[in-house]
């Protein structure tokens, strides 16, 4: 079986979604790492490259970003091919594809089966990067061109302060919610996340009140998350936050109220109140990594 991964680039090399998906994919036979020239995402330009070239694979994997999603989505349609989106596993049988993913707002984990050839993204995190793994050979391929009858506005990303990893390629995330009870509180938030070396997250409450950018929000109408540790701090624990986060492979919830909803998910709960826990935490965790 061949499988085509389609690479997105960081400043430093590609993106740990699309290192985990290649060091995966070798598991499903042949393997090609293509991406495509450029740093701005053309939508018909660079599917119309991908699909073109990706045409003879049997299956065409890419990360479960916002680039991701829409370019796979893109591929499948002109190839008139199966698509899944935001698998947490795939498996290849009987000439079908087996994907697993999350369904109705993350409260069912559902096991999808699609004929190959198909296409399919991955949520980043979902395979975990072997620690001696290696920076695949990669392909670069020429972008195709934009239908000459449409016509783009280009908007430049938004600037994120800080020297802290992004949300979607962080393996630790400290997140928080209403119970901060207002931005100037944020900075124990910050503070644990620096001594973990985190991205930091937040609620949709916390985002719509203008406490955080909404880039940070977590949830169904967020980001989708999959990191190694996820710490909720004051989160009460909504369907639609769970959506984003609930395939944490560790999670550790601290909240006052003994019955939220987070500790049915959690794996560690501390029912406290986190401006007394929250430092000390801190404190801990910088002794413990010799940390001023």
């Amino acid at each position: 079986m061949k499988t085509v991964v389609v690479a997105e680039r960081a400043k430093n090399g590609l993106r740990r979604v699309s290192l985990e998906i290649a060091a995966k994919a070798k598991s499903f036979g042949e393997v090609e790492v293509i991406a495509v020239k450029g740093d701005r995402y053309s939508p018909i330009a660079w599917s119309t490259a991908v699909a073109e070239r990706a045409k003879d694979a049997d299956l065409i994997l890419a990360g479960a970003t916002a680039n991701g999603r829409d370019l796979a989505a893109r591929v499948a349609a002109k190839l008139g091919r199966a698509y899944v989106a935001d698998c947490t596993d795939l498996a290849a049988k009987d000439g079908a594809l087996e994907a697993k993913r999350t369904m109705y707002a993350g409260k069912i984990r559902a096991t999808v089966k699609v004929p190959l050839p198909a296409v399919a993204t991955i949520r980043p995190g979902a395979w975990t990067l072997p620690a001696d793994a290696m920076a695949p050979p990669v392909t670069d391929i020429d972008p195709g061109q934009d239908d000459p009858r449409l016509t783009f506005d280009r908007f430049e990303a938004t600037a994120t302060g800080g020297k802290r990893v992004s949300l979607g390629e962080a393996r630790t995330i400290v997140s928080a919610g209403r119970g901060m009870k207002g931005p100037e509180n944020w900075k124990i938030v910050e503070e644990l996340a620096d001594a973990l070396g985190a991205a930091i997250g937040a609620s949709r409450a916390v985002t719509d009140a203008g406490w955080r950018p909404n880039e940070e929000q977590v949830g169904q109408t967020g980001k989708t998350v999959t990191p190694d540790l996820y710490v909720a701090l004051g989160i009460s624990g909504a369907i639609q936050h769970l959506a984003g986060m609930t395939s944490s492979k560790v999670i550790v919830a601290v909240n006052k109220d003994a019955d939220a909803d987070i500790f049915k998910i959690a794996d560690y709960g501390v029912v406290g109140d986190l401006f007394e826990f929250v430092p000390a935490f801190t404190e801990a965790v910088k002794k413990v990594k010799g940390q001023p």
